[in-house]
């Protein structure tokens, strides 16, 4: 079955240098610096970039995100756990939002 997503797409991520290498160059500097160790373990944040990739809901990076935190020893129940604090915050995110509604209602209630 075709999709739009193509997980065989993930392992050409490196080829964004191809139209732009400067740029790429600078961003996989700064991604690689980023995911290095440093206040928080490389397994913390992987798990908090699999959080994340389910709340931007990027297919790729749960591909990858997956695997790593896998790698780097997290529990199925650890992932899940990440995921439900990423569902959770973005939930509760919308949530939020609908201060701003009940506001808006009120001040044209008025």
């Amino acid at each position: 079955m075709e999709t739009y997503y193509n997980p065989d797409d993930l392992k050409k991520f490196g080829n964004i240098s191809e139209f732009q290498k400067e740029l790429a160059d600078k961003f996989f500097s700064y991604y690689g610096a980023v995911f290095a160790e440093g206040a928080l373990t490389a397994r913390e944040k992987s798990l908090i970039a699999l959080a994340v990739a389910h709340t931007v809901q990027c297919p790729y990076c749960i591909d990858a995100y997956t695997t790593d935190t896998l790698e780097k020893g997290c529990s199925e129940q650890e992932m899940m756990e990440a995921v439900h604090v990423a569902a959770a915050i973005r939930g509760g995110s919308s949530l939020v939002h609908g201060v701003q509604m009940m506001n808006k209602a009120k001040e044209l209630s008025m």
